[in-house]
């Protein structure tokens, strides 16, 4: 089905942080039922872009549309509530809390009078956990997430994404602390997530992890875009020539 406009389109953002320029006037768009690879060297502005996306930062210029309709991101609510949900290259959790906690953060699954069903978010948790990521060394929704490795900490915050999803979800180098197999397993889900009507952005500066699940690519050079093309209309070879030379 033909749609009007892109589901999310970002026009001209700009973002200054004192003299360093990150962004210079990028345009991104997300289309329906898509995996764009957002790609480039480190300090390229990806994860800046996101950032202003996930309402983290607000941009100095530009606008940003959803289904054709100007929107505002002021907080990482804003964002949530228009139904991106994002992971972070840092994973963003809080180290002194559970797994279940860290998960449910600011979402908790409540009774009438507002106490926590920890036994519901604790079930929840554990089945998104282990039939949707399957990290192994995750046994309890109780474990303290100080105590976790890298890559568990990693799982955890996929796992709330994934399980909070719904029309987005921007990924900012979510696989940089994972195995191979880990990361196999992410890639898997993001190209399920396509099949089931849920966009993605795929942040990295490894093509050879986003490459096999991605659609298209948006190559970003010292904040600026420099390329945007089909997976069909490149290979893996002139994205690593683009980024390299630029």
């Amino acid at each position: 089905m033909e749609r009007e406009n892109p589901l999310i389109e970002m026009k001209g953002i700009s973002k200054k942080f004192g003299k360093v320029e990150a962004l210079k006037g990028v345009n991104f768009t997300i289309n329906y039922d898509e995996v764009a690879g957002l790609v480039g060297d480190n300090g390229a502005g990806k994860s800046t872009l996101i950032k202003i996306l996930s309402g983290i930062y607000q941009q100095d210029e530009g606008k940003i549309y959803k289904e054709g309709r100007e929107v505002t991101f002021l907080s990482r609510k804003d964002s949530m509530n228009l139904g991106i949900e994002t992971i972070y290259q840092d994973a963003a959790l809080v180290d002194q809390m559970s797994v279940l906690r860290n998960m449910f953060l600011g979402r908790e699954i409540t009774f009438p009078f507002g106490f926590l069903d920890k036994r519901s978010m604790g079930k929840k948790c554990l089945e998104v956990l282990n039939k949707s990521i399957g990290i192994a060394g995750i046994k309890s929704p109780d474990q303290v997430v100080g105590q976790l490795s890298g890559g568990q900490k990693q799982a955890v915050a996929t796992a709330r994404a994934i399980y909070f999803k719904t029309k987005i979800l921007l990924l900012d180098e979510p696989t940089s602390a994972l195995s191979i197999k880990e990361s196999q397993k992410i890639l898997d889900y993001v190209q399920q997530l396509k099949e089931e009507g849920i966009s993605s952005v795929f942040v990295t500066h490894n093509l050879y992890h986003v490459y096999p699940v991605s659609d298209r690519f948006v190559v970003l050079s010292h904040g600026r875009k420099i390329k945007d093309v089909r997976k069909r209309d490149t290979s893996i070879e002139e994205l690593s020539k683009i980024i390299v030379s630029s």
